[in-house]
């Protein structure tokens, strides 16, 4: 890899750093947010779910913008969208005297941004390279920083908020700017030669890549938002659970947390370094991955033990930092140039419904049985694993469709 090209990746992998850091850092600090604001725990956990929400509907018009005007064209003003949005929630938290309604508008406009940044990175990251191999590094390099800002923001988010309780809001515009900075200085792509389609031509084509692709596509588009899910709705399980049972709060919540996150980072990082090329290996890392996530969220529905739940969940990061990377890479490495963005943005909202569901979803279910909870859960995984091993079928090359 070029020495150009490994500057360029840093800076690519920094955006889902980022968005990940905006969203992620909230968790441990969503049980004070709802004591200081006097609001219920399915209210906080709107926070999160308005910023996905908006994403979704946003994502695949993002994409489909920067097929046709460029990349970096996209994401720098939805970086600079998703900075107003963060200090707009900040100012209403330090001074408004009923802060609630506009901080869930200012995690609106962030969650604008986020769709204009975070899933475009992944087929930047296709445009960046020229061979598959390059593109299976990059694209693991980039659910790296994903993961690891996952890692990071329990603990960040804690230590910001022992401070102040809505520093986290603040802190936000300034990581949107060093971001954009370094996409300015060391992200450089060559424009495409080819016309971008029309739009009814583009919806045609679209629509004759899942008719023929279908089979397999349908499945990684699930099986990533069955994975944010089970993330985003542990984790705010757990940071309830830690704080209302065990009196584990502030910075000390924080580093529990990174826990599953940390399995989940050096997973994927090892995921996409060993993938390469090769769809089997793709096919097997998730199948392996799915397995191992649906025998730990078998073992925490047997137990409500906090050192079982902590292995248990440690274990169920690895097996979805295994998947993460390969369904990534199915999606990207599978799509030629002039409609990358779109699908993979197409991807990246269903990774956000997972996000928006995980939240509210779990807060909801916290007045049923832990054993109902968390069993119907795991069968929910198992019935993922048999769609992969019988929907996926990599031996048929995916790309010669496409080239």
């Amino acid at each position: 890899m070029k020495q150009k090209n490994i500057w360029g990746i840093g800076s690519i992998a920094s955006i889902p750093l980022v968005m990940t850091l905006g969203n992620s850092m909230l968790i441990p600090v969503l049980p004070t947010i709802e004591k200081k604001l006097g609001i219920s725990s399915l209210q906080v956990s709107l926070l999160i779910t308005v910023y996905s929400i908006v994403a979704i509907l946003c994502i695949p018009i993002a994409g489909y913008l920067s097929d046709h005007i460029g990349r970096k064209q996209v994401i720098i003003p939805s970086l600079i969208l998703a900075a107003a949005g963060g200090t707009l929630a900040g100012v209403a938290a330090w001074r408004f005297d009923s802060p609630y309604f506009w901080i869930l508008a200012g995690r609106l406009l962030q969650g604008i941004g986020a769709a204009g940044a975070a899933p475009i990175a992944f087929p930047l990251v296709g445009d960046l390279f020229t061979t598959e191999k390059e593109v299976s590094a990059g694209l693991g390099l980039v659910e790296t920083s994903n993961t690891f800002g996952k890692v990071i923001s329990p603990i960040l988010g804690a230590i910001l908020a022992s401070i102040i309780w809505y520093l986290p809001f603040f802190s936000f515009p300034i990581f949107c700017f060093i971001s954009i900075l370094l996409l300015i200085f060391f992200v450089h792509i060559q424009p495409s030669q080819k016309k971008p389609q029309k739009f009814k031509a583009f919806i045609k084509s679209i629509k004759e890549i899942f008719k023929r692709e279908g089979r397999w596509l349908f499945i990684v588009f699930f099986i990533g938002g069955l994975c944010m899910y089970l993330i985003f709705g542990l984790l705010f399980y757990l940071s309830t659970h830690l704080e209302k049972q065990y009196g584990i709060q502030d910075i000390k919540k924080g580093v529990v947390l990174a826990f599953p996150l940390a399995a989940l980072c050096l997973s994927s990082y090892l995921s996409g370094k060993l993938i390469g090329q090769d769809k089997m290996k793709m096919k097997w890392y998730t199948v392996f991955g799915l397995a191992l996530l649906t025998i730990s969220i078998m073992w925490i529905s047997l137990s409500e033990d906090i050192y079982v739940l902590l292995t248990a969940l440690f274990l169920a990061g690895l097996g979805i930092g295994a998947a993460l990377p390969s369904l990534d890479a199915f999606v990207t490495e599978g799509i030629r140039q002039e409609q990358r963005g779109s699908i993979t943005s197409l991807y990246s909202s269903m990774r956000f419904v997972g996000v928006a569901l995980g939240p509210p979803v779990f807060a909801a279910l916290a007045q049923f049985n832990h054993f109902v909870i968390f069993f119907s859960h795991a069968l929910f995984c198992l019935i993922s694993l048999l769609l992969t091993i019988v929907m996926i079928k990599p031996e048929k090359p995916i790309k010669s469709n496409w080239s």
